[in-house]
């Protein structure tokens, strides 16, 4: 991918008051358990609640066209990846069977974890919701039809987000087939509307202190803040657990695809993974993987080639974390969560991730899980107070990315020096 191509999708920097939105979360709980008893609790509801409402609404409006700019710009992307030789197609083609596994992963075992280790009782109250309608539970017949929609706006005033990806997906691959002045007038729209819908998640996100007080408050006046806390515990061991599960198939994949010895890997990721704890940024732990793959062995131009395309368009840990994400939630409301509406949710996730990829973990955690979580059923009003605690999680995700990275890495290397020899 050329440098011009890479400047071209370049998206704004955004900070986010992440600090202070974990802030607001633990006062937010505090002061509604304090004045959960009193009298006093429904005159300061009556004040929150709408403010929660309103920031919870302004996260929301930006879903469906910052997903749909970010879904364009990510495949086209991969597209001109693809286009750079055989082993680029090679690393395409394994990243996308490692998508598909992670979000296996998920579909599987998350269910499992929460049947071994259930959502606590108090959770009941903590994402309680006035209204929730009863959830249809689709076939295969049903399914299959709904990829497609008639009409497209339609499908985005219902939010109907697993025919919009599916749409988005294949007016990006169409974009890459015209002529150079349209395709670039068409990216150079879809870029500038990438860059003001972060521009306006950027704003709404700092006013998260607010909206996750706010929130929080009305959460722990229902369930009380010691249910709050557990219950949100809960959520970072059991989806940060599915993460584990992917930094585990990291080791695996340098086993047997890269014929690294595991005591060897385990070593030589052991400076890489200290850097992504520090940082919790993939790119900020670019120098330090490229220096692990050099104590492995692996050829430097492979790791020059496959570490920095993979730092832009690949993270691991997306679809399995993201998936357990929409699972916890459907669980605390209610939602049955069928065969069919699981692989719905992990082909979603399986696009979505490749838009989200150079986003900041709280824009992305709204990015790219609200989607999934709407292809599915599932409620996601949650979502804006968990973002309160996705700092946490975060770590797992980076941890999984870095290593998985590298474990790619060596996979393309051992496959290049086969076919070299």
């Amino acid at each position: 991918m050329s440098d011009t191509a890479a400047q071209r999708f370049e998206l704004i920097d955004i900070r986010l008051p992440v600090g202070w939105t974990f802030a607001g979360l633990v006062a937010g709980l505090v002061l509604g358990m304090l004045l959960s008893a009193n009298a006093s609790i429904e005159l300061v509801l009556a004040v929150t609640e709408p403010v929660a409402t309103l920031w919870l609404r302004a996260l929301q409006m930006t879903i469906i066209p910052l997903v749909g700019a970010l879904l364009v710009l990510g495949i086209t992307q991969m597209a001109q990846a693809a286009r750079a030789g055989a082993a680029a197609r090679r690393m395409l083609g394994l990243v996308f069977a490692v998508l598909i596994l992670s979000g296996l992963i998920a579909a599987i075992f998350m269910p499992m974890l929460l049947a071994i280790f259930p959502v606590p009782d108090a959770a009941a109250e903590v994402f309680a919701r006035s209204e929730l309608a009863d959830q249809q539970v689709p076939g295969i017949g049903e399914f299959l039809t709904s990829l497609i929609a008639p009409n497209i706006f339609a499908a985005a005033a219902e939010t109907n987000m697993l025919p919009l990806t599916v749409f988005f997906a294949l007016l990006a691959v169409a974009i890459t087939r015209l002529e150079q002045a349209q395709r670039g007038s068409l990216l150079g729209l879809f870029h500038a509307l990438a860059n003001a819908m972060l521009m306006i998640i950027g704003w709404v996100l700092w006013l998260a202190p607010i909206g996750v007080f706010a929130l929080a408050l009305g959460v722990a006046s229902r369930a009380g803040a010691d249910g709050a806390f557990v219950t949100l515990g809960h959520y970072i061991l059991t989806v940060s657990a599915m993460g584990l599960l992917v930094l585990l198939g990291a080791y695996l994949l340098a086993w047997l695809l890269g014929r690294v010895n595991l005591l060897q890997f385990a070593r030589a990721m052991v400076p890489t993974q200290a850097v992504a704890l520090s940082t919790q940024s993939s790119l900020a732990s670019l120098p330090a993987m490229l220096d692990s793959t050099n104590r492995l062995g692996f050829r430097q131009s492979t790791s020059e080639f496959v570490l920095p395309l993979a730092v832009a368009i690949f993270r691991a840990t997306s679809p399995a974390m993201n998936m357990a994400v929409a699972i916890y939630v459907a669980h605390l409301a209610g939602v049955e969560l069928s065969p069919v509406v699981l692989v719905g949710g992990i082909l979603v996730a399986l696009i979505i991730s490749v838009g989200s990829v150079s986003l900041p973990g709280s824009i992305s955690f709204v990015v790219s899980i609200g989607p999934i979580a709407l292809a599915m059923g599932v409620p996601i009003e949650p979502l804006a107070l968990l973002v309160a605690v996705e700092m946490l999680p975060d770590i797992m995700r980076t941890l999984g990315n870095v290593t998985m990275n590298v474990a790619l890495t060596g996979a393309i290397d051992r496959v290049g020096a086969k076919q070299q020899n």
